[in-house]
């Protein structure tokens, strides 16, 4: 087996590219020079191409495409042209035109991209499951320090208007679960979001969203990115009490975190051309996070 990957933006495709090395050669391209170097330096047989276009020409199997969202769409729409199966590293899509614009393409073959959040796949959430009828509301927490964006770490990713800031790219963690839990059906109720600890941000570094389900179910989603712990908790309000689940990076956070899962997710969408994770959940996730992008007005809170 081949696989591609379509840019180092971040730090998952270097996450992925160890899981992906047990099954298959590895083929990638990325511009940045220090980034290329790390990834060959960690992974020294692979091969470098010089665009994406020479890239999908290696015949890879597959491809994880990890680009700054604002150029999703447009590197998805040639990996879908090739007829290749795709996991896009979240998010895919920050703003409502973005997720216009990659909506449209993904349209071509919803079955074959798969996008989502980790976390989806870790252990202490997979093997986890509440009774959709007793559910009466749910509470996502994610907390995920984003104080290296304070020190010019991927600017585009803390840009409201690119990447999508802190309310987006870590906001999406807790609302994957929830979507997970209990169906795509759900709408933005409203959202606030504040600087608290890191002011050199230039989005956010804490958010909640308020959420409804179709049926009725109210939910949560609080995101704080100021935090010396990181760690994921679901809890799901019944008549008998609180069910609770906590994900934390354990003393293997590429097993506890659900990379490995994640990977082995994406090369079953290889073998078979399903995706696990359907678009129309997808979409509903993007949807919403869009929305309260769009809908937040420049930072009251500051400190």
């Amino acid at each position: 087996m081949r696989i591609a990957l379509a840019g180092l933006a971040t730090s998952h495709p270097f996450t992925d590219a160890g899981t992906l090395a047990g099954h298959a050669e590895l083929v990638a391209w990325e511009d940045d020079p220090e980034r290329r170097a790390r990834f060959q330096a960690e992974h020294p047989t692979a091969r470098f191409t010089r665009d994406l276009t020479e890239l999908l020409a290696t015949e890879p199997d597959g491809v994880v495409l990890t680009v700054p969202t604002p150029g999703l769409a447009d590197a998805l729409a040639l990996v879908l042209a090739a007829d290749l199966p795709c996991l896009v590293n979240k998010p895919a899509a920050a703003t409502p035109e973005q997720l216009r614009r990659i909506d449209g393409v993904a349209a071509v073959a919803p079955h074959r991209v798969m996008s989502t959040s980790v976390l989806r796949f870790a252990p202490a959430f997979r093997d986890w499951s509440v009774d959709r009828d007793d559910v009466l509301a749910v509470r996502a927490t994610v907390r995920h320090d984003v104080s290296l964006w304070a020190s010019g770490y991927n600017p585009w990713q803390d840009d409201p208007a690119a990447g999508g800031g802190t309310l987006v790219t870590m906001g999406i963690h807790g609302l994957e679960l929830l979507v997970s839990l209990l169906g795509p059906e759900v709408r933005l109720a409203g959202v606030t979001t504040a600087l608290r600890q890191h002011t050199g941000l230039r989005s956010e570094d804490t958010a909640v969203l308020a959420l409804s389900w179709d049926d009725g179910v109210p939910g949560t989603v609080e995101v704080i990115g100021a935090t010396d712990v990181e760690s994921y908790t679901v809890a799901v309000h019944t008549r008998a009490g609180v069910a609770t689940t906590v994900i934390e990076p354990g003393p293997d956070p590429v097993e506890g975190l659900g990379y490995r899962a994640t990977i082995e997710a994406f090369l079953d969408l290889v073998r078979t051309g399903t995706s696990p994770v359907p678009w129309t959940q997808t979409r509903a996730i993007l949807d919403v996070l869009t929305a309260a992008r769009d809908s937040t007005a420049p930072l009251a809170h500051r400190r």
